[in-house]
């Protein structure tokens, strides 16, 4: 089991009354409530976070891009990437990922991307998600009925500047470039392992296994939904014939761990209904653009992660309903073991992203979960799916032949 640290970047700063006065944490929240002095310490924060994960073992730390709004304050995941492959040294770099319909032309992607994985020594897992409606078709402008066709067409732009010695040409229907050439190229041959975020889009299970990549179901509904989604997608692949290597998939899950399950509630309780009722308050009218989600999808019951229905549902919601229904795993480190233990082998997935970082949550409070999760919890299930092989994890350089920063320079206070 490969256990991976991600981080959302939330604005815990949000007015107390902000799910009642503002209609949305997404594309239209007023700018005027973000604080940059305040800013300027969550950045801060939460990279320490971040490193501090690489620090106690976690196998990856993971980012991603968000636009116009406080639940991530993440634009450009390439930035915190790197100043991570700088302050860490042996977590995989996991950038999931750059929504590749909103760069023009996307072989920017291809760049940033390889540079990140040259600096890193080999770290980086490549990924791709479509975006979500409020991102890309709201804050962004792309129209979501050709929103699909431009990702597809900028995957295979990417693929091809990474796999390609030679400049050439491509002439797409969204991309026309004279002169594909990019420079740096990736450190790893032939490019940077690829994992797909998606919320459930039969299309996308099937796009992962035709290109055997990672498949990471990244839900807010916890695990016990989790699992009838999963088991879509295993069956699905195998109606293709592809193998049930559970490396082939990733979730993420929301734990919260403390010395016993009454210290987890009094420690995490606010925290997580900040992130439930605050960080996913999003207006219907952003969740879903007409056109986003494609009719198969619809048809097959995916529930929106986003939105009106969703949001009424999460109010009523109490600290029993989320440890109940899965949307939390938390308590004890013997109870969030024995949970987690439940919700891998339900789920199937190999790459357990945990979000141990919620909402409101504080530095200390953040370094304590991820500190007991790192030493009481993750040597527990480390052994999980030990049987397969990864074939989807970065292939670094041994340490001893990566370049690092330079420890003896000093710098002189001012």
């Amino acid at each position: 089991m490969k256990f991976c640290w991600f981080h959302l970047m939330p604005y815990r700063y949000l007015p107390e009354d902000f799910e009642e006065k503002y209609r949305s944490v997404w594309v239209d929240v007023p700018s005027k409530l973000f604080d940059p002095i305040k800013a300027n310490e969550l950045y801060n924060e939460y990279l320490d976070e971040l490193e501090f994960a690489d620090e106690v073992g976690f196998d990856g730390i993971c980012v991603n891009e968000h636009h116009n709004n406080a639940y991530g304050i993440m634009p450009s995941p390439n930035i915190t990437a790197a100043t991570l492959t700088r302050r860490t040294s042996n977590a995989a770099i996991i950038v999931l990922g750059n929504s590749l319909a909103l760069y023009n032309p996307p072989i920017r992607v291809a760049e940033e991307f390889a540079m990140l994985d040259c600096i890193s020594g080999g770290r980086l897992v490549a990924g791709f998600p479509v975006g979500t409606s409020m991102d890309t078709n709201y804050a962004y402008g792309v129209n979501p009925a050709t929103l699909r066709e431009k990702y597809y067409e900028a995957h295979d732009l990417v693929m091809k500047a990474w796999t390609e010695p030679e400049p050439f040409a491509f002439n797409g229907k969204h991309n026309q470039v004279r002169y594909v050439n990019i420079w740096p190229r990736p450190l790893q041959q032939p490019h940077p392992p690829v994992w797909i975020p998606g919320g459930g889009s039969v299309e996308t299970w099937e796009w992962t296994a035709e290109k055997n990549y990672v498949y990471c179901y990244l839900s807010y509904f916890g695990y016990k939904r989790g699992i009838d989604v999963m088991n879509g997608f295993w069956k699905k692949m195998e109606e293709l014939g592809v193998d049930d290597n559970p490396y082939r998939a990733g979730f993420l899950q929301l734990v919260c761990v403390a010395e016993t399950d009454e210290k987890a509630k009094e420690l995490y309780e606010e925290h997580v209904d900040y992130f439930y009722k605050k960080c996913l308050h999003v207006y219907e009218g952003f969740a879903e653009a007409p056109g986003y989600r494609t009719i198969r999808t619809i048809k097959s019951g995916a529930l929106a992660q986003v939105g009106a229905a969703a949001s009424r549902f999460r109010q009523r919601l109490t600290w029993e309903d989320y440890i109940e229904q899965g949307y939390i795993i938390a308590g004890s480190p013997e109870t969030v073991v024995e949970n987690l233990r439940k919700a891998a082998e339900g789920l199937r997935v190999g790459h357990l992203m945990t979000l141990l970082q919620i909402g409101s949550m504080p530095r200390d409070l953040t370094m304590k979960n991820t500190e007991m999760f790192a030493t009481e919890v993750a040597p527990h299930l480390q052994d999980m799916w030990d049987e397969y092989e990864d074939h989807w994890w970065p292939q670094a350089l041994p340490q001893a032949e990566r370049a690092a920063p330079d420890e003896t320079r000093v710098i002189a206070a001012d």
